[in-house]
């Protein structure tokens, strides 16, 4: 069964979802229980995402990227979501946070920073969430503070994608105390990662998406030059929250990959597996619960295309950014629970793909944004 026909995906992208589908199926899916037993680094699969031009692709030609727009992006992350969570998210958090520097950065900067990653010769990182701060990007508490021509940056950051194997992140941080301006007190810096007083450790073993590896970085007197700010000083939540706009789409994108996964082994499952004589999708309840399960995926997959259209349009992008993200990630849990179900017993063995799945789709729910804040979103928001 292939849910995730490209009959809804607009005719340009339909390329890039074939190239990413032929480099998931080679590459991802028969190492993604590999590396989820191992919980390592995929650093080879990473490398030939590289040479296919499928990581790092959604930065512009003009710094070396092949300039993927929003709908080629979801696309691809369909099918890397559905191979594996953990590798595609490796694969994804390459070139996390470039956008917000060749989109307000300079061109220095662009040609510094950016090019190298579009080229394969770094890896990049965003570092937002701290350990008491996560989806309140106004409380973040790490400091950057102007000294001379130099900015030094104090404070720590939690699960940060790439913080130990990037060679430069985007760091959001407090540069202003103005409690009339609450949203105008943050900046964003491009911060070395070789830089004295970064020091960046693996946060222990994760449950799920373990071939992905997040880090505890704490800043010591860490000076970086004040040309490392992108932008101007104090637009750092604004140029967050337009990044994010962008990002809950592919995170939409993430959980329906998870879903399909899941109605693919559910699918296969009940029809292959005899129970009282007769194979188990022959009883009604089972054929039900199938129904529900593609209910569902069909429904966030249709309002996550049509979010799509909007947020590349920057039409109410907040919103339906929301709506998408929502959405498509509770589907994936609810869809990955039902998989489980249709298993039995057999859904809780490690070897099970099932069982990845529906440890992996608990977790967008919660980045990106916790749902519970996409909820407020969406109310606030709506037109």
């Amino acid at each position: 069964m292939d849910v995730l026909d490209d009959s809804i995906v607009p005719e340009h992208a339909h390329d890039i979802k074939q190239e990413a589908r032929e480099f998931a199926d080679e590459y991802i899916a028969p190492n993604a229980q590999e590396y989820f037993d191992a919980g390592e680094y995929p650093h080879d699969i990473l490398e030939a995402g590289q040479e296919a031009g499928l990581v790092a692709q959604d930065i512009p030609e003009e710094w070396g990227g092949r300039g993927f727009d929003l709908p080629q992006l979801l696309a691809l992350t369909e099918e890397f979501y559905r191979a594996d969570a953990g590798i595609a998210l490796t694969l994804q958090l390459a070139s996390f946070g470039c956008e917000i520097t060749y989109e307000y950065g300079t061109d220095e900067q662009c040609e510094e920073y950016i090019r190298p990653v579009a080229e394969g010769e770094q890896l990049s990182g965003l570092a937002v969430s701290e350990p008491e701060t996560g989806s309140d990007l106004a409380g973040v508490q790490t400091r950057a503070e102007k000294d001379g021509d130099e900015w030094v940056i104090n404070g720590e950051k939690y699960w940060i994608g790439n913080g130990v194997e990037a060679d430069w992140i985007t760091l959001y941080a407090r540069t202003g105390d103005d409690e009339t301006n609450r949203y105008g007190n943050h900046s964003m810096f491009i911060v070395p990662t070789d830089t004295e007083g970064y020091d960046a450790e693996h946060i222990p073993e994760k449950m799920a998406m373990r071939a992905s590896k997040q880090a505890h970085i704490e800043f010591d007197d860490c000076r970086i030059p004040e040309e490392n700010l992108i932008g101007a000083e104090g637009a750092g939540f604004w140029m967050l929250a337009d990044f994010f706009n962008h990002g809950r789409i592919a995170v939409a994108g993430h959980g329906l990959g998870m879903a399909a996964a899941a109605i693919e082994e559910a699918w296969s499952f009940t029809h292959d597996r005899e129970q009282f004589g007769r194979s188990i999708n022959e009883f009604q309840a089972v054929q039900h619960g199938l129904a529900d399960m593609l209910m569902d995926f069909e429904s966030a997959r249709a309002l996550t295309w049509r979010a799509c259209e909007k947020v590349a349009t920057d039409d109410n992008a907040g919103y339906w950014a929301a709506l998408a993200k929502t959405s498509a990630t509770e589907a994936a849990v609810d869809i990955a629970e039902q998989g489980m179900q249709f298993h039995g017993g057999r859904s809780v063995l490690n070897e099970r793909r099932i069982a990845r799945v529906y440890r992996d789709a608990r977790i967008p729910v919660i980045y990106e944004g916790a749902n519970e804040i996409q909820r407020n979103l969406i109310y606030r928001q709506a037109p």
